[in-house]
């Protein structure tokens, strides 16, 4: 029999990257063997993000460059875009980093459906070779910060400033693009349930 563990689901609004990250390292430092999972589920004003693999970059418009302590390289947030942060012990779930990655994935997958494919060495999810997703996570012993992002209703222009994931040329697209109706709330609320079912799959 399966057991389902709860997991709390909590809708931030818009909040600034920074705080929200610090906010996440010490909910993951703090947390004791009992701690229950949560996913946030947050819009960001307009920000880049460097992952611990990216190197420097200027980005020759205002929109302010952080550093963050999550896998990855560089991506961008804003307006109209889903962020879920997903604040899961795996080892308590018995689930490995590559295997969380890949449930990340299929949530997406499942949203978009047949279009949506993975690419080989390169997380997140992609149609026709367009990110619509991304993803970057933190491990800190067995338990798992940061998340993932998905393009919904957006201005997509501030991608065209940085090589998106480290990709120079990658195109990115969006679920209002391809014919998937639904406003981010709306698709930030599935998304976090396709996460939910899969977890406790």
């Amino acid at each position: 029999m399966t057991v389902v563990e709860e997991i709390a689901v909590k809708h931030l609004g818009r909040v600034d990257y920074a705080s929200t990250a610090a906010a996440m390292r010490e909910f993951t430092l703090a947390r004791g063997d009992g701690t229950v999972d949560e996913l946030w589920l947050v819009e960001h004003p307009p920000v880049y993000t460097l992952g611990q693999g990216a190197a420097a970059v200027a980005v020759g418009n205002a929109i302010p460059v952080v550093q963050s302590d999550r896998g990855g390289e560089v991506t961008y947030h804003g307006p109209g875009q889903v962020v879920l942060y997903t604040l899961v012990d795996l080892a308590r779930r018995g689930i490995k980093v590559k295997s969380f990655v890949c449930l990340l994935e299929q949530a997406v997958i499942d949203l978009i459906g047949a279009r949506a494919q993975r690419k080989s060495g390169a997380p997140g999810v992609y149609v026709e070779g367009a990110k619509v997703a991304a993803l970057g996570i933190r491990v800190t012993r067995g338990r798992a910060y940061h998340g993932l992002s998905l393009n919904v209703d957006m201005d997509l222009a501030p991608f065209n400033a940085i090589d998106p994931c480290g990709y120079p040329g990658l195109q990115v697209t969006q679920t209002r693009d391809l014919g998937i109706p639904g406003t981010p709330a709306q698709i930030g609320e599935r998304l976090a349930q396709n996460v939910m079912r899969l977890l406790n799959a």
